[in-house]
């Protein structure tokens, strides 16, 4: 197993702007990195499911980041959606992704400007705490997206897809594209990437059902989100396992690496390449047919979903407490999990026939 210096998962995307959206694919927050956190969401009150939708209200979006397409995209699903329901969209946050201290005031400033509901996505865990839970005890409800606070900073929590649905999917996804049958090998990130971990692990269980029993994983190689560290485990890969059939890459660096790679070799078309990557940084990969498909989850969605969850609470009619289900318009019915995590659903599957109606 190749191992190259190791670095954190998400140091390279953070100094690069148009992939500040790829930090969620390897250092957002999904459902079970909550539940490891421990705690449980802060709730108030009791709901009531029948409650009126109130009219009227201020939402603030705070993104890790503005001018982001990653979350420009989320944006506009949070407008749309808070628009349809009678309310005011607003939107305020720094331009760096990595600005925390940034981002506490604009929570402060959210608080000071007496909004009703706020959702965040969150560059860390802790640091916000203390502005949440002010902004909580002023009464402002408060959900985050895409990346977590601790449970007890939120109201809830819109999780862009559970770690189980990731890896089993994105194993289901290589697995119709090589006829189930072959060697297989993961690019990944780091090997101390948590999130990352747990999708190989879900990976390997769903390799286990006997439906696989044709395929076989030959290794596990760490890019370490790094796009010539990448690009160089991929060649080597290939190099070392000449019967190679596809690769997994669940780390948006790291597939858009490889397929680079593949682009331009011997292999295209005929090693397949899927995993989690964004339709901007994979659209001509599948155009010249080096990638069938790949997978991530809609940004527009989460935010969508963030905009009618943070209204639903505004209006009463859930409180963030586990077992409470609410109706978020035609994006049907949602049911609030463990430590007041909203699951969006399966991750989206993109190909040709869909990857020009998505700009992030």
């Amino acid at each position: 197993m190749r191992k190259p210096p190791l670095r954190r998962t998400c140091a390279a995307l953070a100094a690069v702007t148009s992939l500040a959206l790829a930090a969620t694919a390897c250092g957002g927050t999904t459902k079970e990195d909550v539940k490891n956190e421990g705690g449980a969401a802060a709730t108030a009150g009791k709901a009531d499911p029948n409650a009126a939708t109130k009219k009227g209200l201020t939402v603030g979006f705070l993104p890790k980041q503005v001018n982001n397409p990653y979350f420009t995209t989320a944006g506009q699903g949070g407008e749309k959606a808070v628009k349809e329901l009678g309310s005011t969209y607003k939107e305020v946050g720094p331009s760096s992704a990595t600005d925390t201290s940034g981002q506490v005031s604009y929570v402060n400033t959210l608080t000071q400007q007496q909004v009703d509901a706020m959702a965040v996505s969150a560059q860390d865990p802790g640091a916000l705490c203390t502005a949440l839970k002010q902004a909580m005890n002023n009464g402002i409800k408060v959900v985050t997206y895409d990346s977590d606070t601790k449970p007890e900073c939120r109201n809830a929590f819109i999780s862009q897809a559970s770690a189980e649905d990731l890896g089993r999917t994105e194993v289901q996804l290589l697995a119709e594209q090589i006829g189930h049958k072959g060697e297989i090998a993961i690019l990944s990130a780091a090997q101390t990437a948590t999130n990352q971990n747990t999708w190989i692990e879900f990976m390997k269980k769903e390799l286990e059902d006997p439906k696989y029993k044709d395929m076989k994983l030959v290794e596990i190689a760490y890019g370490n989100d790094d796009a010539q560290t990448s690009f160089q485990q991929t060649q080597g890969l290939l190099q070392e396992h000449p019967n190679l059939k596809g690769i997994i890459s669940p780390t948006t660096v790291g597939i858009k690496a490889a397929a680079q790679y593949l682009s331009g070799s011997k292999y295209k078309g005929k090693v397949k390449l899927t995993g989690l990557g964004t339709p901007n940084d994979m659209r001509k990969y599948v155009k010249n047919g080096t990638v069938e498909a790949f997978e991530l989850w809609d940004p527009a969605r989460l935010g969508e979903l963030a905009g009618r969850t943070a209204v639903a609470l505004a209006s009463g009619q859930i409180t963030g407490k586990e077992g409470e289900t609410f109706r978020a318009g035609a994006m049907g019915e949602y049911t609030i999990g463990e430590d007041g995590v909203i699951n969006l659903g399966k991750p989206t599957v993109f190909d040709a026939k869909n990857i020009d109606d998505f700009d992030f």
